[in-house]
């Protein structure tokens, strides 16, 4: 199997676990279980850096319609809820891996802490 350069495995389809969400059973927004609305893998850092999160961990489990992809508040319509999760994203990130501001800058092109 595959790993990514801090030796965890990857899944199939090139995932860590995440970092982010201990278990992937719930949306990472509002705990529901996806019963009702399904859940999506979200890459917090998407386009040239999707892949990276992958491997890193960087992912988090969102209801579809309500916070993935539709609603007013989804992460994919709203600056602040995508924000708040790369923000988020980066200080779990700093902290497991060990990284300062200028490595996290360095491995996803920009601080979102400031």
């Amino acid at each position: 199997m595959k790993q990514n350069e801090f030796g965890v495995t990857l899944d199939r389809n090139g995932y860590a676990p995440s970092i982010l969400q201990a278990e992937a059973d719930g949306c990472f927004l509002c705990g529901r279980n996806g019963t009702e609305d399904r859940l999506d893998r979200h890459e917090v850092f998407g386009g040239a850096y999707r892949q990276r999160s992958k491997e890193l961990g960087l992912w988090v489990e969102l209801c579809h319609h309500a916070h993935h992809i539709f609603g007013p508040a989804a992460v994919h319509n709203d600056r602040q809820t995508d924000l708040a999760l790369k923000q988020e994203a980066q200080r779990v990130a700093m902290d497991v891996y060990g990284w300062d501001t200028a490595e996290f800058i360095a491995r996803f092109g920009r601080n979102y802490l400031d």
